[in-house]
């Protein structure tokens, strides 16, 4: 494989993700800076995929992002919608990221006792 086939693999890929970063309806966020991964944020993250795999929820986008800024509330979690104000949960773990799934991402109805 040559170098103008890798960059054209990239670009596709990186089309494939903007696409179904548009198309989804929410996109949840987590921090995976130092603090965050220190914090439990790897597996926070895990456990974001694999409900919304679970759930075929084909509409929902997880991604990572560096540092918020703010270690203390760390795993940090923002939650997206279309339309809506964005929700961000502090001290995140993966009980309380099933939750978020269930509450807010399912049934609308952002987890206030967890958000910042």
């Amino acid at each position: 494989m040559n170098l103008e086939e890798l960059r054209k693999i990239r670009e596709k890929a990186q089309k494939d993700v903007e696409l179904r970063q548009k198309q989804a309806r929410v996109r949840i966020v987590v921090g995976m800076g130092t603090s965050g991964i220190a914090a439990g944020a790897r597996d926070v993250l895990k456990t974001f995929v694999e409900e919304v795999g679970k759930r075929n929820l084909s509409d929902v986008v997880v991604t990572q992002t560096g540092e918020k800024g703010l270690a203390s509330q760390e795993p940090m979690v923002e939650v997206f919608e279309e339309d809506k104000p964005v929700v961000v949960y502090g001290n995140m773990d993966p009980e309380k990221a099933k939750r978020v799934v269930v509450e807010h991402v399912v049934n609308g109805h952002p987890v206030s006792e967890f958000a910042i």
